[in-house]
């Protein structure tokens, strides 16, 4: 049974750098034709889908958020990681990492953006 966990710090100051994990189990991160998202809502609006990370190491990042993230993976660690640069309280969302095109995902973690 595949499943992933969302990990990091739930209160974010601007224009600082929010870095979140997502730990997977049950299947490797390098599997083939996997691609692995992070998606976020913020209150009142609906799904974004921030960017992937492929079985292969590529990425793929949302063009509108393409100049403030950064998505990496350590294997070792079967784990991917989102970093998201100058962060604003527009950036107040639950972030949520899935399989792309897939039902499995995290339960998503809380981050705000608030001094």
């Amino acid at each position: 049974q595949v499943q992933l966990q969302e990990s990091g710090p739930g209160l974010v100051k601007p224009s600082q750098t929010l870095s979140l994990a997502c730990t997977v189990s049950g299947v490797s991160i390098t599997t083939n034709y996997y691609y692995w998202s992070w998606i976020r809502q913020a209150p009142g609006k609906g799904l974004e889908w921030i960017g992937y990370i492929a079985y292969s190491g590529s990425t793929y990042r949302s063009p509108s958020l393409k100049s403030r993230i950064s998505i990496s993976r350590d294997t070792s660690k079967n784990q991917f990681t989102l970093q998201l640069s100058s962060v604003t309280p527009d950036d107040t969302a639950v972030y949520y990492c899935n399989i792309y095109g897939s039902d499995d995902w995290g339960l998503g973690t809380q981050v705000t953006v608030s001094s």
